[in-house]
């Protein structure tokens, strides 16, 4: 539920800080002194669209908190786990507007874009206003009404998604049987371009090792040739690098005195021959053994030269073939499994149709009980309202032959304002009154089944006065009872039984004009309600008045 609320600089509230309680919350002032601040800046929080002229005059920036209490709202929990953004069981909403209309939102301190806000905000509060009065003319507004009432409002999602995973499969089939010779050609070419890539079989790590072995052949004449002279100029007949040392090593060992500081150079020497002449050896027997194989050099290059024949005709790299020889195998297993073919497609369409049918009979079911209850319970309200005769009828049509995203009926709320009449569509019945009357029925019947936390109502109560007004507020009262609602209303008898009280008023000072908004207590409660009863003069039979109706409506219990 909604614990707080601060605004700063937004219209002509400086500084407001407000905090809400559990139950009913009214708010109530003279025409013109901010009432619809709260709702306003409300609406913002939760992510309304932004209007630079909403800035208060002179200053640089709007500024507008939410804070609520998530603790028993599990749906807003698990949405902020989702985008982990929780932080325990506070939820803080914020927006910032610029004097040049740009705007930023935060949720829990992070920065979001407005449709997290929006997201969000549905869970948390419900803001039932007069201009739903317009939206209650509209059917897909009775659709959504029924569907919430009746708790249905995930199978009527189901269903959507059922009813577009359906024609999604009856699209499928259609481009198939139209492009059926396309997909057939495809399937021959398909089936060419595997069994060449078959017949050539390359290994993932087979052309590096080719190109290895075919650089290795391709050189070994001189290989050979190199290998020889390197053995020659070891251990040659001739002048040898063998011979070279052991010549050096006669001269020192033939010096006519022992010289210690030749010693380790004599040593070296002497390794030096015996490595060089091993050397030589080694190299005569590699020249001897080694095998230039010409035979195998044109293997390779015949390999090599398919290789890159094939490459260049599919327009890929050399070592892409085997991934691409994959890929086609893949599509060509697909199709010949029968992925694409017409007997598939239709035996999918079959499944999703019968999925969409199974699910939307569920849900016509669904609607056709709670449609019987919600005609009840709203006729009862409206009894309460002062219109006993007006019967209110859930229509709902059913179209078999096309069925719709939303299912198999067309819902629509029709009212018989008098007796023997026929129901008709509210806009061709209902006058302002009556329609103000009947949105208040519906909104309260239905915000006794929703899992919003938060019920905002903005001054519904118009048009409606005497004993009816205090049965609006008994009916609000019970709404609070439950949860938690904020109305904006204008009417004594609906103010005196809320639970809690907050006053809107304004003030000017130095040529600038404030608006302030304050918690009442008890007496200030009956001042407000007898200004309400009496206007400016508020005479002491009037106080009276207030007296006995704040009494009374605090002894609601119901």
């Amino acid at each position: 539920m909604l614990t707080q609320l601060t605004v700063s600089n937004y219209a002509i509230a400086e500084r407001i800080e407000l905090q809400f309680r559990q139950g009913m919350t009214a708010l109530t002032g003279e025409t013109g002194a901010g009432k619809s601040i709260v709702l306003d800046a409300l609406g913002l929080a939760l992510g309304d669209r932004a209007d630079a002229g909403a800035v208060r005059h002179g200053a640089k920036r709007a500024d507008i908190t939410a804070t609520f209490d998530i603790s028993r709202v599990p749906e807003a929990r698990a949405w902020l786990e989702r985008h982990e953004l929780d932080d325990d069981n506070d939820c803080i909403l914020r927006r910032v507007i610029s004097r040049d209309g740009r705007s930023r939102a935060y949720i829990n301190g992070q920065p979001c874009p407005l449709t997290h806000l929006r997201a969000l905000g549905g869970l948390l509060m419900d803001i039932h206003s007069q201009h739903q009065h317009q939206s209650l003319l509209r059917k897909d507004t009775h659709r959504k009404l029924l569907d919430e009432f009746a708790g249905a409002q995930a199978l009527a999602g189901e269903v959507h998604a059922a009813w577009k995973s359906w024609q999604q499969a009856r699209q499928r089939l259609e481009q198939r049987r139209q492009h059926a010779d396309e997909a057939e050609a495809r399937l021959q070419l398909l089936r060419y371009q595997v069994e060449e890539l078959d017949r050539l079989a390359l290994a993932d790590d087979e052309l590096g090792q080719l190109e290895q072995e075919q650089a290795r052949l391709s050189q070994a004449d001189t290989v050979r040739h190199r290998s020889h002279l390197a053995a020659e100029l070891c251990v040659g007949e001739e002048t040898s690098a063998a011979d070279l040392v052991r010549q050096a090593l006669q001269q020192l060992e033939q010096l006519p005195v022992e010289i210690p500081a030749l010693a380790d150079t004599l040593q070296m020497l002497t390794e030096a021959r015996i490595q060089i002449a091993e050397a030589g050896d080694n190299l005569r027997r590699f020249v001897d053994d080694y095998d230039a194989d010409p035979a195998r050099l044109a293997d390779v290059e015949e390999r090599l030269s398919a290789i890159y024949q094939l490459a260049r005709k599919h327009r890929v790299a050399p070592e892409a073939l085997p991934a691409l020889h994959r890929q086609l195998a893949e599509e060509l297993a697909e199709l010949d499994a029968g992925e694409g073919s017409l007997e598939q497609l239709e035996a999918e369409l079959d499944r999703h149709r019968q999925a969409f049918e199974t699910l939307a009979n569920r849900l016509s079911e669904a609607r056709q009980q709670a449609a019987a209850d919600l005609d009840q319970r709203i006729g009862e309200e409206l009894a309460r309202l002062g219109m006993p005769l007006v019967q209110f009828v859930t229509h709902l049509a059913r179209h078999d032959d096309e069925p719709a995203p939303n299912g198999w009926e067309d819902i629509e709320f029709l009212v018989s304002a008098n007796p023997g009449q026929p129901a008709r569509a509210l806009a061709k019945v209902a006058s302002g009154g009556e329609l103000s009357r009947i949105s208040l029925a519906i909104q309260v019947v239905v915000a006794q089944t929703s899992t919003t936390p938060t019920l905002v109502f903005d001054e519904v109560d118009v048009g409606i006065g005497g004993g009816t007004a205090e049965v609006v507020g008994r009916l609000l009262r019970t709404l609070g009872s439950h949860g938690q609602v904020i109305c904006v209303t204008h009417l004594p008898q609906v103010a005196a039984q809320s639970h809690q009280h907050l006053f809107v008023s304004k003030f000017t000072e130095q040529d600038t004009t404030y608006s302030r908004i304050e918690a009442l207590d008890d007496q200030g409660r009956i001042s407000e309600v007898a200004r309400m009863l009496g206007g400016v003069d508020v005479t002491e039979q009037t106080l009276a008045h207030a007296r006995e109706m704040f009494s009374r409506g605090q002894a609601t219990h119901h």
